[in-house]
């Protein structure tokens, strides 16, 4: 399938954190494959600008907006802009919900693209990553043997130097469930015990479902040593971490965010299946407890990340 140059794709992905950033690697195989048409996304307000940040969408739409919505409404009209967008598109790779086909029959009847479909959810009774389920979408243009790792790497203004005088070590307590997340009173212990025996900076990070814990827990570290990153534009929170030495966090999509970084971690793992949705890129470790994530000791937390992070024990 040949691109000329003015052509445009359109790729709809919705979802949330952790699923748009294993959708990148889509958006990577069509910007190489079609190195000379313009790529257009319609995508979450939260998730589309990474798109954008690491150069992988030339434009995006906030596809949960009132523009956007009416095309999940059967024989719905459009505004002339979305009409115009449509109208100039090729291609369209539908990664959204469509149980009833009304988004592909609007599509249809709007645009005279070819439309193709992939999964919103990857199927978990599949031992093959998110990720590579994903590009399964694209082999019906040819688009094959694609690397499946995520990378947000050179992110031009929100690249910052890392300091050598000191480890930071970045921390998110959260995730999107709770049964994802190690107990608050141990994540409590444990950063105690790290403010004492170590000379690290932390930068703590919070989001919305998660009740003020980044900040609750940033009281038990030494202001001087504490920054809280809570419901910063993700953007904005891959600059914070780019400037961080080590991440430590849940099973959740700001740790899949630090792996596109490529920034060593570790995850604490609870019953999600790891086949499927563990981070990728290897340099982000996951740590599974048997019997559940809240008998996950503070003593085996502390040494496994004492093992991982250079660090210089408090005098």
């Amino acid at each position: 399938m040949d691109v000329g140059t003015g052509e445009h794709i359109l790729f709809l992905k919705g979802g949330a954190i952790g699923d748009f950033i294993l959708t990148l690697p889509v958006l990577a195989a069509l910007r190489r494959h079609f190195p000379r048409a313009r790529l257009e996304l319609f995508g979450r307000a939260r998730t589309a600008p990474l798109a954008l940040m690491a150069g992988l969408a030339d434009g995006w739409q906030d596809l949960e907006g009132q523009d956007a919505a009416v095309l999940f409404v059967p024989g719905s009209e459009v505004a002339i802009p979305l009409r115009e967008c449509l109208e100039r598109c090729m291609l369209i790779l539908c990664h959204v919900p469509d149980p009833e086909c009304v988004l592909r029959a609007n599509l249809s009847r709007l645009s005279p693209a070819r439309i193709l479909s992939g999964p919103f959810r990857p199927d978990e009774t599949v031992p093959r990553h998110a990720a590579a389920q994903f590009l399964d979408s694209l082999q019906a243009l040819g688009v094959a043997d694609c690397d499946p790792v995520p990378h947000l790497n050179g992110a031009g203004a929100y690249q910052r130097a890392k300091s050598r005088e000191r480890v930071t070590l970045a921390m998110h307590p959260g995730s999107g469930g709770e049964r994802k997340n190690w107990p608050e009173a141990r994540w409590a212990e444990l950063l105690s015990r790290l403010s004492r025996e170590t000379d690290w900076n932390f930068l703590l990070i919070g989001g919305e479902a998660e009740g003020g814990r980044a900040a609750r827990l940033a009281k038990l570290l030494p202001l001087e040593r504490v920054v809280i990153a809570e419901q910063l534009p993700l953007q904005e929170l891959a600059g914070r971490l780019q400037a961080c030495h080590f991440f430590f966090g849940h099973d959740s999509g700001i740790t899949h965010l630090a792996a596109t970084l490529d920034l060593p971690g570790l995850a604490l793992w609870g019953e999600t299946n790891a086949t499927v949705w563990r981070p990728l890129g290897g340099r982000m470790e996951i740590l599974r407890e048997p019997a559940g994530l809240s008998a996950l000791a503070v003593e085996k937390v502390f040494h496994e990340l004492r093992a991982r992070v250079h660090f210089a024990p408090m005098a």
